[in-house]
């Protein structure tokens, strides 16, 4: 069996995501830089991971940056992936390693497939003014990350931006303060599936709370997101009707039930003798 999941949101959670007092007893650091913990996951979620990580694959699907994802102290030091998919799936890491291979694949299909890298962001600062930006970052050579003043933002003409950035092959997703722009080529279901040819190990379960995470979840047998976050605010809006179950709280605690959920699918599973390899 594979469990692969987003970390941000879904696993572990920052300071202003975690939705209950920083010293709520249940919170295990998962992120420290400089001596300070920047981000949390809670105590119940850690002890079901460590005992499934144990006997199938654990795989962390991220848009963080290769960087960002190896500063994350949990996956260094307490859980340690042979596989971890990040940059949005643009690069696969074989125990801590980039796949050369993956990324040159990836990098020849958005040459391809989407306009170039500089067009895109001339259409993302034709409607977004430098003052609403807060910072920029060409991510791992494949996509861009804006952290924004989401208040200032016209979400009108965002919403026009994202459509014509599809047009060329680019994605749009808003998250909290973070405006992602990406190409379609990179993706986490591609990565995923990748990943999931190679290791040869079924079914797999998913889980995950954003819009780039929704590929994802479409790719898993089972996949379950928090009740927070893009997908469930769509699925509120009526905008889409999902066939996979929402936990009951959010912020750092819908990890527990994220885990019991994959949890009692493995247990499911080995009672059927399906699937847990």
């Amino acid at each position: 069996m594979i469990y692969a999941s987003d970390l941000d949101r879904t696993l572990i959670y920052s300071l202003s995501a975690i939705g209950v007092p920083e010293d709520t007893p249940g919170l295990v650091p998962a992120e420290i830089v400089d001596g300070r913990t920047v981000s949390y996951i809670s105590r119940q979620a850690l002890a079901i991971l460590q005992e499934l990580a144990a006997k199938i694959v654990f795989m962390p699907v991220t848009t963080r940056t290769i960087a960002q994802y190896r500063r994350i102290n949990l996956f260094r030091e307490t859980v340690i992936p042979d596989y971890a998919v990040v940059s949005n799936g643009g690069n696969i890491l074989v125990r801590g390693e980039v796949d050369r291979e993956w990324r040159a694949a990836v990098g020849r299909l958005v040459d391809n497939g989407s306009a170039p890298a500089g067009e895109a962001a001339g259409i993302v600062r034709s409607v977004v003014r430098a003052e609403w930006i807060i910072s920029e970052r060409y991510c791992d050579e494949l996509f861009y990350t804006y952290v924004v003043e989401r208040g200032l933002l016209p979400l009108d003409e965002i919403t026009r931006m994202a459509e014509r950035l599809d047009g060329l092959g680019w994605k749009v997703s808003l998250q909290g303060r973070k405006l992602y722009v990406v190409p379609e080529s990179v993706n986490k279901s591609d990565a995923i599936l990748h990943v999931r040819r190679t290791v040869r190990s079924e079914p797999m379960a998913a889980s995950g709370d954003s819009l780039l995470d929704k590929s994802l979840l479409a790719a898993a047998d089972y996949a379950i997101a928090p009740c927070h976050g893009e997908i469930f605010a769509e699925q509120q809006a009526g905008l889409v009707e999902l066939d996979y179950p929402f936990t009951k709280q959010s912020g750092v605690f819908a990890g527990d039930e994220i885990m019991e959920y994959v949890q009692k699918i493995y247990n499911n599973l080995t009672a059927l003798g399906v699937g847990p390899q």
